[in-house]
């Protein structure tokens, strides 16, 4: 019988592994959480593999999250609550792209490599998007320098076409009661 070649795009998606990727302390990161369903381990024991290799992991490949960091990320993508029966206990680690790279050595198994070329392929993606998003900004601010100041008509053209690309502002809302 001849085995089937699996590959990194027949385990986890592009799209699946994007929505997965946060902004953090100005970093993309992933949560030890999210990379333990992709890997299909639990998360404390990604975590154990890591803490017996943190020589490998130094600061900028990974950190754990504040409290504050980790209840602004428990309202955005619904991770469980911190302590308790059934929650967390301990903050959550995060990982950047090169420590999402560590942990397929650290891991060491097949679907950890082929799930880390598709993480890896997501946050290329990810670069092209923001590279041609600064490069379409550029290019309109040089058309507004060299038109703009011509014609008002224009320049609310150009005002237009700013405000959409630029990245949402997300405004916080208190949840809960108020009283007045």
């Amino acid at each position: 019988m001849k085995r089937q070649h699996i590959t990194a795009d027949d385990l986890v998606s592009v799209e699946v592994i994007e929505r997965r990727i946060y902004l953090i302390r100005s970093q993309k990161v992933m949560v030890d959480s999210d990379l333990a369903k992709l890997y299909q381990v639990e998360t404390f024991n990604l975590n154990k593999a890591v803490k017996r290799n943190l020589n490998r992991f130094p600061s900028d490949f990974m950190f754990q999250l504040t409290k504050e960091e980790a209840s602004s990320l428990r309202f955005q993508i619904g991770i469980s609550k911190p302590e308790g029966l059934g929650g967390r206990r301990y903050l959550p680690y995060v990982f950047t792209e090169q420590g999402i790279a560590m942990l397929s050595s650290v891991l060491n198994s097949e679907r950890a490599v082929l799930v880390n070329i598709a993480i890896m392929r997501a946050f290329v993606k990810l670069r092209e998007i923001m590279s041609t998003h600064r490069d379409l900004a550029h290019k309109i601010e040089a058309l507004e320098r060299k038109y703009g100041q011509h014609d008002e008509q224009i320049q609310v053209i150009f005002d237009a076409i700013k405000k959409l690309i630029q990245p949402p502002v997300s405004l916080k809302c208190r949840i809960g009661f108020r009283s007045e």
